[in-house]
């Protein structure tokens, strides 16, 4: 990894801040340290935990629970998230994760995380791609609405009429399950994406296809140029700010708060979803395990997604909409050990696949949650001049 990417990002007043109270850091670069101390809540003490991510239930080692992540930017530690103190910065708020089954997955984890505070109660169950429940002695709303490129976007019909494994992803129309129906109603919203994208997919712009990504040799694909992973995930991030700060400007709620939690990768080996892959480790990765900066495409597209936050806010009143972000890439680039693997109901998803994607729930996915409450609690002061 670059010396860029390992050295503090937090500087000049704020990083004066960070020494003296931990208050203000840079979380996104670390490694990960025993703790015994284990997670805040246990499956036996979440009652929505779903048999997808119970990997204790289906007789996973519990080994992966005891690490925490320890950030080397500016702070000597990264809190983990009290479910009482989360509850009070949130306290009549609406919070919604907007992405693919791994934003669910977040969400599944701060569901359990909060209910050791306050049992919560189910509005919606998947309605229209939403699922929504409330804790009402807080006035907190917490959501997790799916959408897959955060763009609209159609499956790709084969010659017999049958869907195909290929979306048509229209660059310039975001998802209206979030852009038209929810938006307006948040106070923060937590955009993530990019899982969807490695496969073959097409882009539109004025309902007419103009690029392709992982296209190169399909037939379907003409003449079309390919233009990458990570430039398909900058262009639907780069729409998604777009359309909440068009948002911010009139519908939204004043002070809206969008994060952009970055690419997290799945740890297949020996194969992947269909073929066999696996993922077997007992212990987070170490440093020369993990894929280098130059040689992972997560990485492109993390940076991708940090360009286009940081663009966003220069143009963006933060009194209007902030932007933020949720830097996770490397923390969970090392945790190939934190993944269902085999260890899951196999009657709730991935038709008894490896799943190497997910994460298990109590696991690394909950140090997610510690970097929201960070950020949350950082949003309730006036911006800094020289953030990222």
């Amino acid at each position: 990894m670059s010396h860029s990417v390992r050295s503090v990002l937090c500087s000049g007043a704020v990083q004066k801040r960070a020494e003296e109270n931990n208050n203000s850091c840079d979380t996104s670069v670390g490694r990960w340290v025993r703790d015994p101390s284990g997670p805040a809540y246990t499956a036996a003490t979440c009652p929505t935990l779903p048999g997808s991510k119970n990997c204790h239930k289906y007789g996973k080692d519990p080994g992966h629970l005891y690490w925490r992540w320890r950030p080397d930017g500016g702070c000597d530690h990264l809190p983990r998230s009290s479910p009482a103190r989360f509850l009070a910065a949130v306290r009549g708020k609406r919070l919604a994760f907007i992405g693919d089954s791994l934003a669910r997955n977040h969400m599944e984890s701060l569901l359990c995380l909060l209910s050791q505070a306050e049992a919560p109660t189910k509005v919606s169950a998947d309605d229209d791609g939403v699922r929504e429940w409330r804790f009402p002695a807080h006035g907190f709303t917490l959501m997790a609405i799916t959408t897959r490129f955060l763009a609209r976007a159609e499956e790709v019909l084969g010659g017999d009429g049958r869907p195909t494994a290929s979306f048509d992803v229209h660059l310039d129309a975001p998802d209206p399950v979030w852009a038209s129906r929810r938006l307006r109603e948040l106070d923060y919203a937590v955009f993530s994406t990019g899982n969807w994208f490695f496969r073959v997919n097409y882009f539109s712009e004025g309902g007419r296809r103009v690029t392709c990504s992982g296209c190169s040799g399909d037939a379907d694909a003409g003449e079309l140029a390919d233009f990458g992973v990570a430039h398909a995930v900058r262009r639907v991030v780069r729409a998604a700010l777009e359309a909440t700060a068009r948002c911010g400007d009139g519908d939204c709620k004043r002070g809206l708060v969008a994060f952009v939690r970055t690419y997290t990768p799945s740890h297949f080996e020996h194969g992947s979803w269909f073929d066999g892959g696996y993922c077997n480790r007992t212990r987070p990765l170490e440093e020369d395990e993990a894929p280098s900066w130059d040689q992972s495409i997560g990485w492109d597209v993390r940076r991708a997604q940090i360009e286009e936050v940081t663009s966003a806010r220069k143009t963006t009143p933060a009194t209007t909409t902030r932007f933020e972000v949720l830097d996770v890439t490397k923390a969970m680039m090392l945790r190939a050990d934190g993944h269902p693997g085999r260890h899951y109901d196999k009657r709730s998803a991935g038709g008894g696949a490896n799943d190497c994607l997910h994460w298990c729930i109590p696991g690394p996915i909950d140090m997610w949650n510690d970097v929201l409450l960070h950020k949350i609690a950082e949003t309730a002061s006036p911006p800094a001049t020289n953030l990222r």
